[in-house]
């Protein structure tokens, strides 16, 4: 990413909003990635993209080999302008495609379940990446991804009630895992490219007609080269 460009693009948004930037990107992380499969419900779609933006996790994939995911716009608050989502929408194996793809980029697959007692969120290995799958709202996790898991989570409870909305333990999982991700001395932090490319993905998407302006910078450089040369 031309980092000139970034800079270019500065002056286009408010000295407060881009000190915003600079504050959230030290914190956001690739070390933990979550991925939803087949939510049906909107708002539940929306307030997992919410509590990514909300703790610093920065990708998120969307299975969707039975249900579209729906965005609530109430819920959401332009949260899918801050994360990067990925849809897996193969009708045959987009599980298995998804959790595959994630696994070739290193990362431990993570089966949240209630009906396992491998690990809880103070518990889980976070050495490594790891990619937290959350699955429906009635059926939970499917057998694809219990086959396909390195290891299983849950969240204690001390109730009747044996899980919660997958919003809530959405949210819970994403606070105590960047915490103890962030506190340890794993290196979960972007590179330099990869801050880069998500700052220039947040200033084209605050600024209006923003490939125009571009556009603009394109040709001004172009210009200058030619006369250079």
């Amino acid at each position: 990413m031309d980092t000139q460009l970034i800079q270019y693009l500065r002056q286009f948004v408010t000295e407060e909003r881009w000190g915003k930037f600079e504050e959230i990107i030290d914190y956001r992380t690739k070390h933990l990635t979550f991925v939803v499969e087949n939510i049906f419900q909107s708002h539940n779609a929306s307030a997992v993209i919410r509590s990514c933006d909300c703790f610093g996790i920065q990708e998120v994939h969307v299975i969707e080999t039975k249900n579209k995911y729906l965005r609530d716009k109430k819920i959401a608050l332009g949260a899918e302008k801050w994360v990067n989502m990925y849809s897996h929408n193969d009708f045959e194996n987009g599980t298995v495609k998804c959790l595959n793809h994630l696994k070739s980029k290193g990362y431990k697959i993570v089966a949240t379940t209630p009906h396992r007692n491998d690990f809880t969120c103070d518990t889980l290995p976070i050495d490594e990446p790891i990619a937290v799958v959350f699955g429906t709202e009635k059926l939970g996790i499917t057998q694809d991804v219990s086959d396909n898991a390195d290891y299983f989570m849950k969240i204690p409870m001390l109730g009747f009630t044996e899980s919660l909305n997958i919003s809530v333990a959405a949210a819970i999982t994403a606070q105590n895992l960047s915490r103890r991700i962030i506190q340890s001395e794993v290196n979960w932090k972007l590179s330099e490219t990869e801050k880069n490319k998500i700052l220039y993905q947040w200033l084209t998407s605050s600024i209006k007609s923003s490939d125009l302006i571009v556009d603009k910078y394109y040709k001004e450089i172009s210009g200058t080269n030619s006369l250079k040369t």
